[in-house]
């Protein structure tokens, strides 16, 4: 017996773990004798007989590796694998032995197949595509490249967005399904223009045919051994099933299987046609006129996965509060509460569940805590109490007692403690404030939920009066998204909106004496130019005139008031006065005229993150950002006497004011401070700590929270009619077989692809710092090129190899980098590994000039390269306009609905493109935003009036508006605000709209991160409605005039759909005003 077979059985006999059928059995791939199946299972590669039997593991490590495919001997199997930080392509012998990495670029490579040969892998990838390509360069639609098995310099075989590639055995036809755009992979039963269709691409002719148009999915196609008969998976029938089509007769298909509710994935097949699958977890072979078979599957070992591990607390905090004595604090990580001393650092951990727990703060007299956990499927309201009268502080408390305050089915959080600490005031269901009474556990509502949507959990604020008997609040008025602030009388519950300026107001809170509320707004700030977005600035109201007036003095005048009241006390001064001191004084509120009350407490607009006053209401403390980061400023309020007090560089962060004003605690980036309040001394908070994490258990939370947070935030409360309960019933049953995030968000996007609707699907992004990281050099090679070196078709310009002082230029060679050889047998990708900013050696050779020479460049990295790419991509298509259009028509290009992208497209429309007759404005590969309503009114602008000094020409009204003609580009791969954009283009009746048809995606979204910050999930939580009163959720928008982008005119950089817009311009231009038509006013006589 060799050592290594040895080794393997050795490892089965010892990590024996007989399992009951293994469940979550994905990437299925038959071998092509028939005889066995590989697939993946909890992130390694295992092979079974096609009869069943014990899976035997091919990979067992660290990494995750799945999409295994055989190659055509059935000897080898290329798959996935992440060990370097992103998926590049490896290959090992069926047998076990050494296993080859084949691609060294930090896209993930994923692999297809084998070429016809055995000689190459074929893969995914998305890299610097072929230079004469005209399509978007837009990562989510990868290209098709091949790499040598022996390794090597990998090469483009299709310049086409084209996945679940398989090709004829003459390697003379390319079977694939397209890839049109963004879209979770894992969404089911909806049909668009962004669905996949499969196409045949000839290699011959370089011709891409069609083979289907079913409005829905059409994906995963393999070849019958006769190479007549097309198998592929349809949900024609309303779940991905086998269906079967001829070649020479595509549009009749023929489904094989009928399966129901869930999908049939991962379709492969023998060369005898005997095909293999994934359905609902498990493995199932299938011969047509056969019912599927399914595999039985015994696995007796797999990696040891920790299901606990101990991690550190000092960082990954997401919020904190201190003691009223200040001597500890209470935090949050990952879900879990701990309270740690100021001082000391001892940690004492306070919840120990799997679930969440989230809001915390202490009691007044600082001997509880309150927080909210999400418990049994629902938040509920906790207090942990100290129990032993000798232990002051929880850091050092041997005896706690928690107790649920409210439990209901509701959800309930977010609670905070009124000062006098008889009662809690806390949300239910997201929106409706209530107030709880701790003496008698009686609820009363404060806020009905009518009066405030909340987007993201924690975005609605409230705050308590000093004397516990009012609560200012955020709060919406009826019809109107825009936050006002209220002040609610906690005895009548009365709410008097003391804002009503029109402008976001938000986070209200109160001075220590209750003489006035203070919030933030953007009423004076920037305003973004388009889109959401502003400068905010922190305001009050004083709420009597009293206060008013005292605000009013100057430091002088109000330090005069002082001396005379402390004259008054000294002479009054009697036996009572200690017991006088701790009494709080009612808040006293006149509504009359409130808002002429109203003050400004920062001296400048800024991007504001947090704000305090300190308890004499004398000092602003506050994060504002005015370059890279977030610092901590200080204005004097009488003197508005305003400096940086401490230079941050935050990424986000918010304050805490210590009861003496003399410390302020802030969090930021995860971590917790201290900042002395006079000088501005940072230092962090050292505290000692570590907690046991039990993963699986966390993942059956994140599973059940997931599934609740859609039940009760998806946009219609319907959930498109689907069988939510039971697909949890479906899905949950996974989980034991779940043991790492990248199956545990594949599973769940599965589950959220259920609802059939945009903006959804998990997400696993876990940071990885010694991953690979490929450079650029800024160069477009020739792919037909195969010699020694790479030959140059481009310099991409603004790249590192363009500039003044380099004579690198298409055609030369790059023999050789930083010495090392660049033959064909070297993959140039690894010797660009983590090169970005260093100064590299190019030794190039010049065919022309018959010389060599050297240059040194420094690479950039791929971010940098992609925006070269995209600047490259709108450059030609403005010339491509240009030249068609005899310089009559301008262009621009949208490339997201935000703030920056807005300048642009107002920079060149009333800039570059001013004086042209008409305007291309472009939307495609658009991801979305907030914009449609400021470009479209951009764009409709009509003359009304024109500017004439003297006979002198100066324009019209509006000036800050296109008046002239307009067609917009659409396609498949417009998505959320780019679907809303164009819809209200046609609402309107602005212009033309061409292109391909637009998926329905116009919602809003909101993509939440996880205890588990690797993980996060989206909701589609806001739809629109149109005017007819249908939802853009699902409803294709179709263009004015259909043209699709031909792949053969694509790869020969031509833009059909940017030609036709130019043509329709053209014919249906409208005349400049005529300025002759001008009659001359002349002056009284």
């Amino acid at each position: 017996m060799r050592a290594g077979q040895f080794l393997l059985v050795a490892f089965l006999f010892v990590n024996s773990i007989l399992q009951a059928q293994p469940l979550w059995l994905r990437s299925a791939s038959i071998s092509p004798d028939g005889s066995q199946i590989a697939f993946s299972y909890k992130g390694d590669i295992f092979l079974v007989p096609t009869s069943g039997g014990v899976a035997v593991p091919l990979t067992i490590d660290d990494s995750h590796d799945y999409m295994p495919v055989w190659s055509n001997d059935g000897l080898k199997l290329a798959y996935a694998s992440n060990r370097y930080g992103n998926f590049d392509v490896f290959t090992v012998p069926v047998s076990g032995g050494k296993l080859d990495r084949l691609t060294y670029h930090s896209s993930d490579d994923l692999p297809n197949t084998f070429s016809p040969d055995d000689q190459q892998v074929v893969f995914n990838s998305w890299r610097v595509d072929l230079a004469k390509y005209a399509q978007f360069p837009n990562s989510r639609m990868p290209e098709l490249y091949s790499v040598p098995v022996s390794g090597g310099r990998p090469a483009t075989v299709l310049t086409t967005p084209s996945e679940a590639v398989v090709y004829d055995r003459a390697g003379s036809k390319i079977y694939y399904q397209d890839r049109k755009g963004y879209e979770d992979p894992f969404r089911k039963h909806h049909t668009s223009s962004i669905t996949r269709d499969l196409w045949v691409y000839d290699t011959k002719s370089a011709k891409h045919t069609q083979l289907t148009d079913f409005p829905g999915e059409d994906r995963n196609p393999v070849l019958s051994a006769d190479e007549n008969s097309i198998f592929y998976l349809c949900e024609k029938s309303g779940s991905y099933n086998v269906y079967k089509m001829d070649v020479s007769t595509p549009t009749a298909s023929t489904p094989l299987t009928k399966f129901e509710r869930h999908p049939v994935r991962y379709l492969s097949i023998s060369d005898d046609d005997l095909m293999c699958f994934s359905y609902n977890g498990e493995l199932y072979t299938f011969r047509e006129g056969n019912e599927p078979k399914k595999v039985r599957i015994e696995i007796k070992s797999t990696r040891q996965n920790m299901a606990r591990k101990t991690v550190p607390i000092s960082s990954g905090i997401s919020e904190m509060q201190i003691a009223s004595h200040g001597k500890e604090f209470v935090f949050v990580k990952r879900g879990e509460v701990f309270v740690s001393s100021v001082d000391g650092g001892t940690t004492k951990r306070i919840t120990n569940t799997p679930e969440q727990e989230r809001s915390v703060s202490f009691s007044p007299d600082g001997r509880s805590i309150i927080y909210s956990g999400e418990r049994n499927g629902s938040w509920n309201i906790y207090e942990v109490t100290l129990k032993d009268k000798n232990e002051p502080y929880f850091f050092a408390a041997t005896l706690m007692e928690e107790k649920a305050l409210v439990s209901t089915s509701a959800a309930e959080f977010q609670p905070v403690y009124s000062p006098d600490g008889k009662k809690v005031a806390y949300l239910e269901d997201r929106t409706t404030l209530k107030i709880l009474d701790k003496a008698s556990g009686e609820v009363e509502v404060a806020l009905p939920a009518i009066r405030n949507y909340s987007y993201s959990d924690g975005d609605i604020s409230y705050s308590w009066s000093p004397d516990s008997k009012w609560i200012a609040c955020d709060m919406l008025m009826p019809r109107q998204w825009i936050g006002e602030i209220g002040i609610i009388n906690v005895a009548t519950k009365e709410v008097k909106n003391i804002t009503k300026s029109g402008y976001q107001d938000f986070v209200p809170r109160w001075t220590d004496d209750g003489s006035l509320v203070y919030w933030f707004s953007d009423r004076d700030g920037m305003k973004n130019h388009g889109s959401w977005g502003a400068e905010s600035d922190v305001y009050a109201i004083l709420l009597t005139q009293e206060a008013y007036d005292k605000y009013q003095l100057s430091k002088e005048e109000k330090e005069l008031i002082e001396e005379d009241k402390e004259e008054s006390k000294d002479k009054g001064k009697g036996k009572d006065d200690d017991s006088r001191r701790d009494e709080i004084s009612p808040v006293e509120i006149d509504f009359d005229d409130i808002k002429k009350r109203k003050v400004r407490l920062t001296v400048h607009s800024s991007r504001l993150n947090d704000g305090i006053l300190s308890k004499d209401g004398e000092k602003l403390y506050y994060l504002a950002r005015f370059e890279k980061g977030l610092d901590l400023w200080m204005t004097k309020l009488r003197s508005s006497e305003t400096k940086l007090l401490t230079k941050l560089g935050a990424g986000n962060g918010g304050l805490i004011l210590s009861d003496d004003d003399k410390t302020i605690f802030m969090i930021s980036d995860g971590k917790a401070y201290k900042i002395d309040a006079e000088s501005g001394k940072k230092e962090g908070l050292n505290f000692k700590g570590e907690m046991e994490l039990k993963a699986e258990k966390e993942r059956e939370y994140l599973f059940g929270h997931m599934w609740q947070q859609v039940k009760d935030k998806f946009y219609v409360k319907n959930l498109h009619n689907v069988d939510w309960d039971g697909y949890k019933k479906d899905y949950e049953r996974f989980l034991p077989h779940i043991s790492n995030n990248h199956d545990f968000a594949e599973m769940m996007s599965e589950l959220l692809g259920e609802l059939n609707a945009s903006h959804t699907g998990c997400r696993y992004r876990a940071s990885n710092q010694a991953s690979d990281q490929t450079s650029s050099l800024g160069l477009f090679f020739d792919n037909a090129y195969t010699g020694d070196g790479l030959r140059i078709e481009e310099v991409l310009k603004d790249g590192p190899c363009d500039k003044d002082d380099l004579k690198i230029a298409a055609g030369m060679v790059i023999e050789k980098i930083d010495g090392i050889a660049l033959a064909p047998t070297i993959n140039h990708y690894d010797v660009m590994n983590r090169k970005q900013g260093d100064r590299i050696r190019l030794s190039l050779y010049d065919p022309v000039k018959k010389t060599r020479f050297n240059q040194v460049i420094k690479p950039i990295g791929r971010g940098k390269e992609y925006n070269l790419l995209y600047e490259r991509w709108v450059t030609n298509r403005k010339k491509e306009v240009e030249e068609a259009s005899g310089g009559k028509v301008g262009y621009v290009h949208v490339r997201g609905m935000n703030n920056p992208s807005y300048r642009t497209v107002y920079e060149e429309v009333l800039g570059e493109n001013y004086d042209k007759e008409s305007l291309i404005i472009d939307t495609r590969s658009n991801g979305g935003g907030w914009l449609h309503d400021d470009l479209a009114t951009f764009l409709s602008g009509n003359e009304y009036i024109r500017m004439m000094p003297r006979g002198q020409d100066l324009g019209t009204e509006p000036q800050f508006k296109w008046t002239k003609s307009t067609a917009v580009l659409t396609g498949e791969s417009n998505y959320s605000d780019a679907h809303m954009f164009p819809y209200a283009y046609k609402a309107l009746n602005i212009g033309t709209t061409i292109g391909m048809p637009i998926p329905g995606t116009g919602t809003a979204v909101w993509w939440e991160r996880q205890i588990d910050p690797t993980l996060v999930f989206g909701i589609p939580q806001v739809g629109m409605v149109d005017i007819n009163g249908d939802y853009l959720e699902n409803k294709q928008l179709e263009p004015d005039i259909k043209v699709k982008n031909s792949y053969e005119m694509l790869a020969q950089g031509k833009d059909e759909q940017l030609l036709k817009a130019v043509e329709v311009l053209l014919r249906s231009k409208t005349e400049k005003p005529d300025n002759t038509n001008v009659k001359t006013v002349e002056g009284r006589k």
